[in-house]
């Protein structure tokens, strides 16, 4: 003969429900990263990220250069060596037809001149790179310095340059 405790019929059956709703807004976004770009210096550190280094090496007014850079040569008074690196925006739930993009550099420079897609930068305000920019493509965009020529040999030349792109 079997015998079954009430106890343990009542246990087996017990059940208990819930409901949990869910909610979500879904913001648009744009992202900005750095790619080494095919012509230019690859990219020392940080390539596809939003904090890259871009290092020229050693520059002169005359004599070989690295590969990926251009030099001009203003006769008796500087020299500037340029190399693109890609500007990549890509935007995410957004209607924005194309992006601002501006660049400022991080501190003030008062021997060199600075220049992001031949546009002059400083650190006094942020300048205008590209006010249309075409989303999802990289954009090579030339990083420039002249040095005059009175700058002495073995100067170390650093800085930051800030990107900011704003959805348009």
């Amino acid at each position: 003969m079997l015998m079954i405790s009430s106890a343990a019929m009542a246990q087996a059956g017990d059940t208990a429900t819930g409901t949990l709703t869910v909610t979500a807004t879904v913001n648009s976004a744009i992202t900005l990263v750095f790619n080494s770009d095919a012509a230019g210096v690859p990219l020392s550190s940080g390539a596809g990220t939003n904090n890259a280094t871009l290092a020229f090496g050693n520059i002169s007014a005359f004599g070989a250069v690295a590969a990926g850079v251009t030099r001009t040569v203003a006769a008796g008074t500087s020299f500037t060596v340029s190399t693109p690196v890609d500007v990549l925006v890509s935007k995410a739930n957004s209607s924005s037809a194309n992006y601002t993009l501006k660049a400022q550099l991080g501190t003030a420079d008062a021997t060199d001149t600075w220049s992001v897609g031949g546009t002059t930068v400083t650190n006094a305000a942020a300048s205008t790179i590209t006010a249309t920019g075409t989303y999802g493509s990289n954009a090579p965009e030339a990083i420039a310095i002249t040095v005059p020529f009175t700058t002495a040999s073995g100067t170390s030349i650093s800085n930051t340059i800030n990107f900011t792109a704003t959805s348009n």
